[in-house]
């Protein structure tokens, strides 16, 4: 009877081979001995491994599973998992989902019926029963970011998003500024909730007390960010300062300021999050908290490729560093008009 606790590893070690030896083997490749294959496979029958019910060989295909690609965070993302799927000698199948929810029983009964070797999801919410699906097909699955909240039965590759938003507001504190306010993205997503709690924390650690009056929670859009800066900007007391939750909704912010007749920075500081291109665009060009988006991207793409041939299973979340890139959307505060003059 097969044993779902046998794993290449113990396989690799009892022949006194590689793990990369003991998948190539499972994967029907070149490169093994006849007699150290007889003896790989020999073991693989006695411990009662219990190999994926797909072609040896695989399909050479893996998807990748995305809300949307018409933002520059999007293709950012997309750019890396191409570079490493094709660093692999694999193709890979793309999939947008407009935002909606994802694991109805006819979506993963499309994706087995193609046979992938393995799927990237980057997607705002995957449905409960599509992660019970996923995992009985036991095709490889790794996340680009949480999907939805709670502990994930799959592999996650995600920014280090509380240190962004510390860093964000770091950054703003230390020139002088104390009403900053902060748009987040689509808040039931971790990365956003995450962001906020840094930003929070860092004006708790400085003895500012953090007013509910300034959050606003986005969906990440340029229109998003112009009629939440435009709500902000429109308090009795504004901010002098604003951290966005993603780089498009941060323009909307300039357009808001633009509407009143603010200028940045020397009326108002913005801070984006992510730094794709539109960052080096945009005049003033924006200071932004860089996602490294198309690291993650390979990183998910590798780990599901080795995941489909064979290999150890990952550990079950990543983090990749994120940094503040400074730009010329922030000023110190005393370049900034006091709430009274606006």
């Amino acid at each position: 009877m097969a044993s779902t606790n046998v794993t290449i590893a113990d396989i690799a070690a009892a022949a006194g081979v590689s793990v990369p030896t003991v998948s190539r083997v499972l994967n029907g490749r070149k490169g093994v001995s006849a007699a150290r294959r007889q003896t790989i496979e020999r073991l693989l029958e006695e411990r009662g491994y219990e190999r994926r019910g797909r072609p040896a060989q695989g399909s050479g295909l893996v998807d990748f599973v995305i809300s949307s690609l018409e933002s520059q965070w999007a293709s950012a993302l997309l750019r890396g998992a191409q570079a490493e799927a094709a660093r692999h000698g694999a193709d890979m199948v793309v999939t947008t989902t407009d935002g909606r929810p994802i694991g109805t029983p006819d979506w993963v009964e499309h994706l087995a019926r193609r046979g992938s070797d393995g799927i990237v999801l980057v997607v705002s919410e995957l449905l409960p029963a599509g992660r019970e699906e996923l995992e009985r097909l036991r095709v490889p699955v790794v996340l680009v970011d949480p999907v939805g909240g709670g502990a994930q039965p799959f592999p996650t590759v995600a920014a280090t998003d509380w240190a962004g938003g510390r860093d964000a507001a770091d950054h703003l504190l230390s020139l002088g500024h104390r009403r900053i306010g902060f748009i987040t993205g689509p808040i039931q997503q971790i990365c956003h909730r995450d962001r906020l709690d840094g930003y929070q924390a860092a004006l708790r650690r400085d003895g500012v007390p953090v007013d509910p009056e300034l959050v606003r929670h986005g969906d990440s859009l340029v229109g998003g960010g112009r009629r939440l800066g435009a709500e902000l900007l429109s308090l009795p007391d504004p901010p002098t300062a604003i951290i966005s939750g993603s780089d498009e909704q941060a323009y909307g912010v300039y357009l808001a300021a633009r509407d009143r007749g603010l200028r940045i920075p020397e009326d108002l500081s913005v801070v984006g999050n992510d730094d794709v291109e539109l960052c080096q665009w945009i005049s003033p060009q924006l200071t932004t908290v860089r996602q490294p988006l198309a690291a993650m991207a390979r990183e998910a793409t590798r780990m599901v490729i080795e995941l489909s041939r064979g290999g150890i299973r990952p550990n079950p979340r990543v983090e990749l560093a994120t940094s503040l890139v400074l730009r010329a959307s922030t000023a110190a505060r005393d370049q900034s008009l006091t709430a009274g003059d606006r």
